[in-house]
């Protein structure tokens, strides 16, 4: 991945956006979300400098003893406010923590994803486009806003009907149903999780219909 123009800045959050190359399908089953789901994880530290594919294959024991220890040490390239994985893209929120954090850990994720997708799929070449897209997060309420709009990802493009029926988002996290969870919310957002739950599902047939106004304006400009 190139070096940015604009360099991030610590303790600062971030709306973080990356795509596929020409939309392609990047993720087809549970397998290849779970894959990317693990890796957020697992390469938000700054400690955790093995290859996805080889740290898999550990016994058990082994990979504990990793974990342990990149989690007891705590040092972080950056903190995941929320994230949904789409069939062709991912939405995250990140709060830098270590200088040029979020560019590493965007590195790490898109490096081994696209190692393991073209291995899979007999390809070569680039997965990604060249730059993952970021947006300052600098307001409180842009923040709250911003966190359903990427919970409601999935429903708005018709993957599922209720937004909570997405696997693939850390939705289940901020309504307290998930209890594998790694994303840290809790000082960012100040809402309870059934009021959250609600303020999501009240704009879940809002958000579809402007994203469906805007896929059909996008389709009439390009043809």
């Amino acid at each position: 991945m190139n070096t940015r123009k604009t360099q991030l800045t610590n303790d600062q959050h971030y709306h973080i956006f990356n795509r596929s190359i020409a939309k392609f399908v990047i993720f087809n089953n549970d397998d290849d979300y779970l894959r990317m789901k693990e890796m957020l994880n697992l390469y938000r530290f700054a400690d955790f400098n093995y290859k996805y594919s080889k740290f898999i294959i550990l016994d058990a024991n082994h990979q504990s003893a990793i974990i342990h220890d990149i989690t007891k040490k705590n040092d972080l390239l950056v903190e995941i406010v929320a994230y949904s994985l789409m069939p062709t893209h991912i939405h995250l929120v990140l709060k830098q923590v270590a200088d040029g954090g979020i560019t590493k850990f965007m590195g790490k994720i898109s490096n081994s994803y696209t190692r393991y997708f073209n291995i899979k799929h007999h390809r070569k070449g680039p997965l990604w486009e060249d730059h993952f897209r970021n947006v300052l997060v600098s307001r409180d309420e842009q923040m709250l806003h911003l966190t359903r709009y990427i919970h409601l990802n999935a429903s708005s493009a018709g993957l599922v009907e209720n937004p909570s029926d997405w696997p693939y988002s850390s939705l289940k996290e901020y309504t307290d149903q998930d209890d594998y969870g790694f994303c840290d919310f809790k000082d960012v957002i100040d809402i309870v999780p059934a009021k959250y739950k609600k303020f999501v599902l009240d704009y879940k047939d809002y958000q579809r219909q402007i994203s469906l106004i805007k896929t059909i304006l996008i389709d009439d400009y390009s043809g």
